[in-house]
């Protein structure tokens, strides 16, 4: 993979970059934004593939970026498909960290020293290249506003950017009401951006750590822990998107 074209997970963390704090906004959910985002990236790369609600590594061979081939080796160590609602919430200690300084080191962003109170140490992250940040919200914003359906890259963004919570960061207040409801929409137009997306907010509410039924749920005294489903239920998940 060359490094002509910004990764998602990159493009991810400079939509959460908020230009005038140096700081990025959802920060706990944004984590697992970026643990998904690796995946939709493997995936358009065809490293990885869906397989029902699981990832599976259908070709191995890396990719030449060093972050993503780590997670491609960590899934191929697996053995076989993995659920993405598993791998998403599984430790991820210093992802965002690990993009972060990766972004610097590109020269997309510097690292700005501070201090909290005047004693912690703290480090704003400001972004060089503005316009590139400015782009990548122009797609954005040209498929809310547009209605037209977007490249499968910029709807796997989109469908990140609404699951870690970043549409009252990109369109706040009462005015911005309709466009998160858009990028919420724009979810369906790539699946595997939908899958990991809809893991990504499963792993926010618990899910993850509920058994997954294939018949309709037993009484509560009676339930127990079945096999996992093939094909990924989407009731849940999408009924708390719709909610949101």
């Amino acid at each position: 993979m060359g490094r002509s074209r910004r990764t998602i997970p990159e493009e991810l963390l400079l939509l959460a970059l908020d230009p005038a704090t140096g700081t990025t906004a959802q920060p706990q959910s944004l984590d697992l934004g970026l643990a998904g985002a690796q995946l939709v990236e493997l995936a358009l790369a065809g490293r990885i593939a869906p397989d029902g609600d699981r990832i599976a590594v259908v070709m191995p061979r890396p990719t030449g970026d060093p972050t993503l081939d780590s997670a491609l080796e960590l899934l191929r160590r697996r053995g076989s498909p993995v659920r993405a609602v598993h791998w998403i919430g599984g430790p991820r200690l210093g992802l965002r960290q690990i993009y972060l300084a990766h972004l610097e080191r590109c020269g997309m962003v510097h690292a700005v020293a501070g201090q909290m109170c005047g004693v912690l140490p703290t480090t704003r992250y400001q972004a060089t290249d503005t316009a590139i940040s400015r782009e990548i919200r122009t797609r954005l914003d040209t498929a809310i506003r547009t209605g037209v359906p977007p490249d499968p890259r910029t709807a796997a963004l989109a469908a990140l950017a609404h699951a870690v919570g970043l549409g009252k960061h990109l369109y706040p207040g009462n005015e911005g009401r309709s466009s998160r409801s858009r990028l919420r929409d724009l979810i369906r137009h790539d699946p595997m951006g939908g899958l990991v997306a809809h893991a990504v907010m499963d792993v926010q509410n618990g899910v993850a750590a509920q058994p997954r039924r294939d018949r309709a749920p037993a009484p509560p005294a009676r339930a127990t822990a079945g096999s996992v489903p093939l094909q990924p239920r989407r009731t849940g998940a999408m009924a708390r998107a719709a909610a949101h």
